[in-house]
């Protein structure tokens, strides 16, 4: 699996992934533009997950093509890119059990946001994050579960609204569990690193 590093850290897959990231994250807001105008201005910045993760995963990019790292950016991106990569996977895949298909883009959706966990993890030897980094993304990670559950400002799958109180359970534990991974990657000792050259 080591193979895949050298390629990871190649400056032109960085600017790739760079922009590739940038066009999703615009898209994803774009996506949420409806759910957006509805939203009280206190609860904005919870409302938009995955094109948040997204965006963070751009300025780990754009820091890793300036040679440099911000850890706390570090710990956000890959907490929240394999929360709401996996969340958004399981999410279109009950949507397809509950109605019996899925449209072109629910697809997209699953593919995309898959792909959105995955880089999260792959560029984990590159982070370099600290402790106090990963506690700080997980209370942003846990008070965005309380603004989705307790003041109902996840996004909006109206055919799944029944299952709610089984989805808010399981969005709290897809939580702990990305904290965890993020523990395991990028801060316990031993752990495999890398430098972007």
């Amino acid at each position: 699996m080591r193979w895949i590093y050298p390629i990871l850290g190649n400056r032109k897959v960085l600017i790739l992934l760079f922009l590739v990231n940038i066009v999703g994250t615009i898209y994803g807001y774009y996506w949420y533009g409806y759910q957006l105008k509805q939203t009280p201005a206190i609860f904005l910045a919870f409302v938009p997950d995955s094109p948040t993760a997204s965006l963070f995963f751009v300025f780990v990019l754009l820091a890793f093509l300036l040679k440099k790292n911000w850890p706390l950016i570090e710990a956000l991106a890959i907490v929240t890119l394999f929360k709401y990569g996996i969340w958004a996977v399981v999410m279109n895949f009950l949507v397809l059990i509950v109605q019996g298909e899925l449209d072109w883009t629910g697809y997209m959706l699953i593919g995309s946001h898959f792909a959105m966990a995955v880089q999260g993890v792959l560029y984990s030897p590159f982070y370099r994050m600290k402790t106090w980094h990963l506690v700080v993304a997980a209370i942003w990670t846990l008070h965005n579960d309380i603004i989705d559950y307790v003041f109902f400002m996840m996004p909006n799958y109206s055919m799944l609204d029944q299952y709610m109180p089984q989805i808010g359970y399981f969005t709290f534990w897809l939580s702990i569990a990305s904290i965890g991974i993020a523990y395991f990657y990028c801060i316990r000792a031993n752990r495999f690193k890398l430098e972007i050259k």
